[in-house]
């Protein structure tokens, strides 16, 4: 089923959605995308039912056809400060500071959101399978997360984040069994049943 381009259209609207939130470590990455409504973006889709080399060809479309686009991320450590819900929240926020055209309604991926001052927002659940501009702001989040998460497994190649990108696989949880913890973990997640060995 194909993707409703905006939730309304009286107000210009930003999609927003996050990438990396479930992960045990790295970053999680929030993106904002304003779609352009003179612009068609083929093949746009959740990011979750894309492969990685259609979400990399979609991401540059994006952002080439985007009215205005945003990426931003809190760290690890960030993470572990605020917990990671509001770190996602606040991401999301970050990516909305950083747009270069101002939204005066957002649309966000989920059912709760810190609402960003003096703009409206509209939560709605699976939203990046609903409409276009969350669609765009997962495959957004997700790319450049995954970028960054690459250059963090040519760091540390023993937890296989070419391959899981920081989630919890069996592989990444054997390594930290073997290996301990890296400095891009997040220390507040249950990363082994042991926890208190790793530290």
């Amino acid at each position: 089923m194909a993707l409703t381009k905006f939730y309304q259209t009286k107000v210009l609207e930003a999609g927003c959605d996050e990438a990396g939130r479930g992960c045990l470590a790295g970053p999680v990455f929030a993106a904002a995308v304003i779609l352009d409504k003179h612009k068609r973006i083929k093949y746009l889709d959740d990011s979750k039912k894309l492969t990685h080399s259609q979400r990399e060809e979609l991401r540059f479309e994006i952002e080439e056809k985007a009215l205005a686009w945003a990426v931003a991320s809190f760290t690890n450590e960030e993470i572990d400060e605020v917990n990671i819900l509001k770190a996602s929240f606040l991401s999301m926020h970050k990516a909305i500071d950083n747009l270069t055209i101002k939204p005066q309604h957002l649309i966000i991926d989920g059912n709760r959101f810190i609402t960003y001052p003096n703009l409206t927002h509209t939560c709605i659940i699976k939203g990046d399978a609903k409409f276009q501009s969350i669609a765009a702001a997962s495959i957004l989040a997700k790319t450049h997360r995954d970028e960054l998460m690459l250059q963090y497994h040519a760091e540390f190649p023993n937890y296989a984040w070419n391959e899981n990108k920081g989630y919890g696989t069996l592989k990444h949880r054997a390594a930290i069994q073997k290996y301990g913890i890296t400095p891009y973990h997040r220390k507040t997640f249950r990363l082994l049943k042991e926890q208190l060995e790793l530290f």
